[in-house]
């Protein structure tokens, strides 16, 4: 087993902080719904959109009580079946009937997870639930016209939901970002700002722009990370209303795994169910600060090349609280080559998995993960698989057919 090693002092102050906060009775935040700074505590009323703290810090929405299997609207075949569990009531959603994606089980190793297929979403990624909740809250708050920096799902997923929103919208990518990709922003009508550099340099230049529309970084947004923790509620009902034992999730800024997080302790809450799923974050090699701090308590490891192109972040905005959310489930991290990579992206392509190189690098994870016994071949383990294929069509056939 991967010993948990401590972080440094002020990361320990702010996990703590962060744990203590997740785990309040219910009564004690209904209706007291915020943006809260998880590192100082601090509070801004959710009726102004903002993206950062006046200290300049990411922010979170304050925890919220959870529902019951009673508050699901079944009759709605989307995310928004899950709308009582949001901090604010949104009167007419921007959907494109985002959510409700396949569950499968395959055979991988000696196991047979279960591979939930994000990829199903409206415009190829998971991130379609984070933009449709987001847009709804600020669209309703009267922002017309937004801002984003993406290295490709991201970016195609804010702009698909802006125009079904009628909002305007600017990406902000790095100058390397797959042109499928590009072109999937390109034909919602966004308008696409290449910036040299790596990834961090096109947030900071949306950043510098924010002064002429407002910043929708799905990386900084709050009630992005609300969106995206419909999955877990999915994945509740998707196996009869219990948490599954495990949950592996590629990592790059923490999104899929942060969302998973805040939507199954939320059920812990909510009494509907015992204890949260071992969260997993698998990162490329490559590129592993989470891995690398999880491990060793600093993020300063060699970033290099990845075929997981999506991961590629060296400085995750949110390490604190992901590495929080990995202690609190009894989670780990798992670094994977770059040849582990291509070979697990090949096994779920054998399987009829068509997925890009990134969402492999959760399967791969699963293989070390069985192999070193730390997760067992009959317990409920689920695979995300974020982004179609399709994104990324080339590389994979580079990857695959030209035997790199």
């Amino acid at each position: 087993m991967l010993s948990l090693s401590e972080p440094s002092a002020p990361d320990r102050s702010a996990v703590e902080h962060w744990v203590r906060f997740l785990t309040l009775r219910p009564e004690v935040v209904v209706g007291m719904a915020r943006y809260v700074d998880p590192v100082d505590g601090s509070e801004y009323p959710l009726g102004v959109p903002r993206w950062r703290s006046d200290a300049g810090r990411p922010l979170m929405v304050t925890p919220q009580p959870g529902i019951s299997r009673d508050d699901v609207e079944t009759g709605d075949r989307s995310l928004w079946r899950y709308r009582a569990c949001l901090p604010v009531p949104i009167a007419d959603p921007i959907s494109l009937g985002e959510g409700r994606t396949p569950l499968v089980e395959r055979p991988w190793g000696r196991a047979r997870p279960l591979f939930k297929l994000e990829w199903f979403s409206p415009t190829g990624s998971f991130k379609d639930r984070g933009s449709s909740v987001m847009l709804s809250y600020l669209r309703q708050h009267g922002v017309t016209s937004v801002l984003e920096d993406s290295s490709g799902n991201g970016g195609s997923s804010i702009a698909g939901y802006g125009a079904a929103g009628g909002l305007e919208v600017r990406i902000f990518v790095p100058a390397r970002t797959s042109p499928a990709k590009i072109a999937q922003v390109e034909a919602y009508g966004a308008r696409v700002h290449p910036v040299e550099g790596p990834r961090e340099e096109s947030q900071a230049e949306a950043i510098r722009w924010s002064d002429r529309a407002f910043y929708a970084g799905h990386n900084w947004q709050a009630l992005f990370l609300e969106g995206v923790k419909t999955l877990a509620y999915e994945l509740w009902e998707d196996l009869g209303f219990r948490a599954p034992d495990n949950v592996v999730v590629p990592v790059g800024a923490g999104s899929g795994l942060l969302g998973c997080h805040l939507g199954f302790r939320e059920l812990v809450a909510a009494g509907q169910i015992p204890r949260a799923p071992r969260l997993f974050a698998a990162q490329p090699l490559n590129c592993s600060p989470v891995d690398a701090a999880f491990t060793t308590g600093s993020a300063d490891r060699e970033v290099r090349p990845t075929v997981a192109e999506g991961t590629a972040i060296r400085a995750p905005l949110r390490l604190r609280e992901v590495l929080a959310a990995l202690r609190d489930t009894g989670g780990a991290t798992v670094a994977v080559p770059e040849r582990e990579i291509v070979d697990a992206l090949r096994g779920l392509c054998a399987r009829g998995l068509f997925v890009e190189p990134t969402s492999a690098t959760a399967a791969a994870a699963v293989t070390r993960l069985l192999d070193e016994g730390r997760i067992a071949p009959g317990e409920t383990t689920v695979v995300m698989l974020g982004g179609s294929g399709l994104k990324a069509a080339g590389a994979v056939r580079d990857l695959l057919v030209g035997g790199a």
